[in-house]
């Protein structure tokens, strides 16, 4: 593709941004928005690429007498139109959830056979960002597919550039099919909660592991304008989210926000960022690990190995080298070796490593590279061709 047909594609990069329900959940309203996206520049997050402000679930005051959707008037007493102003002055984009059922999860007024209408709302408010959920709607595929090609071709007929996040969860396989639709990214897995290891891709919620294995054969799906997505990101929340879990301990959480940057998924924030601890901030704001994600070459990471908890994931890279994610699951310390071969390097190759959570250079290395890994997890670094 060429470098000036890639610049007009929405979604060129795998999308970034924040979300309010994993925090928020029904709570949210115009003041959490407006103070986070305070938050998203005063912290540096926007210019580290989070750029996306979503309102989840729960903003809706109802539809008037001619089917058109409209916000509570509690919640959001200046209007959407207004806040979206308010974001988009900020230099962040605005975005907002809807369902393709005719109830949203949390039983508010969905869009199905509101289509247009509500993507007329959409653009009217200067939306430029909408999740489309599936609850109350049929299991079978083409009905799914109905759904959201309808909504997608609505979002295109504004003449709004509207980011269409496809959030089925998986179990239709939208990766074959959500870049028709006309969705930019399309959920892998059903909805992340904040714990490590809740196995069984088949409902929410799943643990960071379930995710990270729904992801481990789509790479060929994904690439500039559509993305995999494993869900949202977890880290931050402990007890104090909309979601539960029990919190991830910070090795679990550095993990998290390794395997999905390697992973090229979106990376949205769930937590609280206007009450970020020092540990939350450190491991969201790891400029090498988002540059990782970001990478104009837009390939997703796939694993390489994996012998018994332990696995290795390989991520090429525009500039020629590669980024590796070292990953143990397990309960007790491992030694994991990267072998060149493994990794479909040139035998006598030497390369430099970097270590992108030390931020440091830790050598160069021919024919194999070896570390030790705790408990849950990951070492994420690059190798350069010397």
């Amino acid at each position: 593709m060429k470098n000036a047909e890639k610049k007009n594609i929405l979604a060129q990069t795998p999308p970034m941004g924040w979300n309010s329900w994993n925090t928020f959940g029904r709570n949210i309203n115009e003041k959490v928005v407006r103070e986070s996206a305070d938050a998203m520049v005063a912290l540096g997050l926007k210019d580290l690429g989070y750029n996306y402000l979503v309102i989840d679930d729960h903003w809706h005051g109802g539809r008037d007498s001619n089917g058109y959707l409209f916000e509570h008037p509690e919640k959001f007493p200046s209007g959407m139109k207004s806040l979206a102003k308010y974001v988009h002055e900020k230099g962040l984009k605005f975005g907002i959830y809807s369902c393709a059922g005719e109830k949203t999860c949390g039983g508010e007024p969905g869009s199905h056979r509101f289509e247009e209408k509500d993507a007329e709302v959409f653009a009217k408010w200067d939306v430029d960002f909408l999740k489309y959920d599936y609850c109350y709607a049929p299991d079978d595929l083409n009905a799914a597919i109905r759904r959201y090609t309808k909504m997608g071709k609505a979002l295109k007929a504004t003449g709004r550039e509207i980011l269409f996040s496809i959030c089925e969860w998986g179990p239709r396989s939208p990766w074959l099919w959500g870049r028709k639709a006309g969705g930019q990214m399309w959920r892998v897995s059903f909805d992340v909660f904040d714990m490590w290891d809740v196995p069984l891709n088949t409902k929410t919620p799943v643990g960071i592991l379930t995710a990270i294995d729904a992801m481990a054969n789509l790479a060929n799906y994904a690439g500039p304008g559509g993305w995999n997505d494993p869900d949202m990101l977890v880290i931050g929340l402990g007890n104090t989210g909309y979601i539960k879990g029990g919190g991830c301990n910070f090795d679990e959480e550095r993990t998290h926000m390794s395997m999905w940057c390697i992973m090229a998924a979106p990376l949205m924030i769930g937590c609280d960022i206007r009450n970020m601890s020092k540990q939350t901030s450190l491991i969201l704001t790891n400029k090498e690990a988002i540059a990782i994600n970001q990478d104009s070459l837009g390939k997703q990471g796939v694993r390489i190995t994996r012998t018994g908890s332990t696995e290795i994931w390989k991520k090429p890279l525009a500039d020629g080298s590669a980024a590796i994610a070292m990953l143990n699951r397990g309960e007790t310390e491992a030694e994991i070796t990267l072998s060149w071969k493994d990794a479909d390097f040139n035998p006598g190759q030497a390369f430099k490593a970097r270590d992108l959570w030390k931020h440091q250079e830790t050598g160069t290395f021919k024919e194999k590279l070896s570390l030790r890994v705790s408990p849950h997890a990951t070492e994420l670094f690059t190798l350069s061709p010397v």
